[in-house]
């Protein structure tokens, strides 16, 4: 019975590297369209969504290692499962403050961003691929018992809300030439990106405590 128990968590440990492999790869991709698409259109949500991509790259290669290391040494995956949490709600803080930054800066400055069609497909995209990821990776991570897995779960599903919000400020300026549209949508990621990253630090509290 206990060698069935170790087969199967070594077998989810397998799946939820992959999953996280999948993310960066994904991420890195998207990052780089919406970046690209962001420029071109000068919009600041955009450029949110891309950075947010580039963390939640960052985020999953934090797990991936933290995944890699249980497999290699069992007996350190609690101490990186803290460091992992830690490093994870840390990077989206940081984003955060950047992203409102940028966002109040061109709020008040009137910047007016172009309509990005590039944009609108990226997010719809986002807004498909996205949820499938996320609840596959809390599945994993629940059976696994591993708050780290869930963590980026969690980051995974408010990239979902970050796509619709940032769906919402593109096509409200496509369609009406909303263009305080974009960053106000820009600043509704701030409050995906803080609530993710309170949540990843409570996370490690909780560790820390039980």
């Amino acid at each position: 019975m206990t060698t069935q128990l170790a087969d199967r968590r070594a077998a989810l440990l397998r799946r939820a590297w992959w999953l996280a492999v999948f993310t960066v790869a994904w991420n890195l991709a998207e990052g780089a369209v919406a970046l690209t698409a962001a420029a071109l259109a000068g919009s600041r949500a955009l450029a949110g969504f891309g950075v947010d991509s580039f963390v939640e790259s960052a985020s999953a290669t934090v797990l991936i290692w933290r995944l890699h290391v249980e497999q290699r040494s069992p007996e350190r995956a609690e101490h990186v499962e803290r460091r992992a949490l830690r490093i994870i709600g840390v990077t989206f803080l940081a984003l955060a403050g950047l992203v409102a930054i940028e966002s109040t800066r061109s709020l008040l400055a009137g910047d007016q961003p172009d309509v990005s069609r590039t944009g609108i497909v990226l997010t719809i995209v986002s807004l498909i691929v996205m949820p499938v990821l996320a609840r596959a990776k809390r599945r994993v991570g629940r059976e696994l018992g591993a708050r780290s897995v869930e963590a980026d779960s969690q980051q995974t599903q408010a990239c979902v809300y970050l796509s619709a919000v940032v769906l919402a400020g593109l096509a409200a300026n496509a369609a009406f030439g909303w263009w305080w549209a974009d960053p106000v949508a820009a600043l509704g990621v701030v409050v995906f990106l803080v609530s993710e990253g309170r949540e990843a630090l409570e996370a490690e509290h909780v560790d820390d405590c039980c």
